[in-house]
């Protein structure tokens, strides 16, 4: 049974610790040429900085999800921002390169213990017809974050020093320690047995996986990146095939799940949307910054409406969701955004005026919220809750693996287009100030990001299509014993 007291505090408790590990995973992006000189370092260095979180990050989050339900998700979310916090002051007081790597991983670790925690306590505290504002709430901190870290990053290194952006999560964190202690409830902990092997093949497999196409750019997509890749897939098909084992009585990912239709399409939808973003941020940033020589504070804030937007309406599109069709408003959000991502890449133009930038990143606000908010109240809508962790983990592996592929996708893509258009020595190095390109290079590089904008335009016309095939889910009656066989004979009668 629920909690008969308000389920809001815990999760505005929850949001202070889900809002600073999102943020960490954008704002190092600005710090990167401070670092770069202060730790007496090289490009592939810096890289690291980036990588060596997101590679500890998604590794372990199906398994994170699976200790929540195992040992209860306040005990799983405390551990992981204990560690947050202190891998934050490592970071900040690192006087190496490598000092600071290894602290970004034991950051990411701590991430990854937080992050499926978040999703199922707002399952197992809000009946169904509730969550639709609670993960709006969530999915709204989620979009905001990502887009806020590269304001305050800016601000951060410019004022106080690159440090800042990691010590300023220790009383952050801090904070957020003692609301969960106070305000998140405790579960009772479920089955305690452990499934060992599939621990080490989805850790494995995802590890392999994420670290190929990450790196694969780097290395000019050769065959070892390949190999690693290969092997990163062929380890996840073996954890699946020991998932699906007859003798495997504590499975870490339940194939069960995948009964569910709206599941599915919802987890299809968000990797999708995982993946456009991250083109909308690294192309945006790379023309702001690049082409337009604006300072890190200055292109942060060009992309503050859509930041804004986000915020402020994602918790009414969540709401609004749990009364419609499912299909409508993520539909309409995978619509609008599509649209609104060919605008922003047709006026990219060395001389566009900013008000025509902020046009279509204000209907891209819109649109993220429509996304953001109402995916994970589907996906999680009919699962039982003995799921709720093992589903908010899978949800969390995807959607962050989508933005892994857009990434390495992106990257590559202008590469490729920036040498086919005959620049070189932009497309070797990748980055550079815009006082580095002429005239020709920057008209170059804004025909490149806007060819390359077809990419999430194709995502997202694949999210528009998944969102289309969702099903009316099961009735609020249900809330308490729903489950996911219940909820397909549900969608199925509607």
């Amino acid at each position: 049974m629920r909690d008969e007291k308000s389920p809001w505090p815990p999760l505005y408790a929850l949001v202070v610790g889900f809002f600073m590990i999102t943020l960490d995973m954008t704002i190092v992006a600005v710090a990167n040429p401070a670092i770069l000189v202060d730790l007496h370092t090289d490009v592939n260095g810096v890289i690291w900085v980036t990588s060596a979180y997101l590679l500890s990050y998604v590794a372990p989050l199906l398994v994170a999800g699976r200790m929540g339900d195992r040992f209860g998700p306040k005990n799983l979310y405390l551990a992981g921002l204990v560690l947050f916090t202190l891998a934050s002051l490592a970071c900040g007081l690192a006087t190496g390169i490598n000092e600071l790597i290894v602290a970004r991983s034991f950051q990411g670790l701590g991430a990854a213990i937080m992050t499926p925690q978040t999703m199922t306590v707002i399952t197992r505290t809000f009946p169904p017809d509730k969550r639709g504002p609670a993960l709006g709430l969530w999915g709204g901190v989620a979009g905001l974050a990502s887009l806020v870290g590269p304001v305050l990053g800016g601000f951060l290194v410019d004022s106080l020093g690159w440090q800042w952006i990691f010590l300023v999560n220790v009383p952050i964190g801090l904070i957020g320690l003692v609301l969960a202690v106070v305000l998140v409830p405790s579960f009772p902990p479920g089955d305690k047995r452990n499934d060992v092997a599939g621990v080490v093949l989805s850790s494995a497999g995802v590890l392999l996986l994420v670290y190929g196409i990450q790196q694969g750019n780097s290395y000019d997509w050769s065959a070892r990146t390949w190999s690693i890749i290969v092997c990163g897939l062929v380890v996840l098909v073996a954890f699946v095939l020991h998932q699906a084992r007859d003798g495997n009585r504590a499975p870490l990912m339940p194939l069960r799940l995948f009964r569910d239709r709206n599941f599915v399409l919802s987890n299809l939808g968000i990797s999708m949307m995982g993946a456009s973003i991250t083109w909308l941020t690294l192309s945006g940033f790379l023309y702001l910054q690049t082409v337009r020589e604006m300072s890190a504070i200055k292109s942060g804030l060009v992309f503050a409406p859509l930041a804004v937007i986000t915020g402020m309406l994602a918790p009414l599109m969540g709401k609004l969701a749990d009364r419609l069709h499912p299909r409508v408003v993520p539909g309409l959000g995978f619509a609008l955004y599509a649209i609104a991502m060919l605008w922003f890449a047709a006026v990219l133009r060395p001389d566009t005026s900013v008000p025509m930038l902020l046009i279509p990143l204000t209907v891209m606000g819109a649109a993220n919220s429509c996304i953001w908010a109402p995916l994970p109240a589907i996906a999680n809508r009919n699962l039982p809750l003995e799921l709720a962790g093992a589903g908010s983990g899978v949800y969390n592996t995807i959607r962050q693996t989508g933005a892994v592929l857009g990434s390495a996708a992106t990257s590559a893509l202008i590469t490729t287009l920036m040498v086919s258009k005959g620049f070189h020595a932009f497309a070797a190095t990748g980055s550079g100030t815009g006082t580095q390109l002429s005239a020709q290079a920057r008209d170059g590089l804004c025909s490149a990001i806007r060819d390359s904008a077809w990419l999430p335009v194709l995502l997202l016309a694949v999210g528009a299509l998944a969102s289309a095939m969702l099903e009316r889910q099961a009735s609020a009656a249900d809330g308490e014993t729903s489950s996911v066989d219940t909820g397909l004979e549900a969608g199925a009668t509607a």
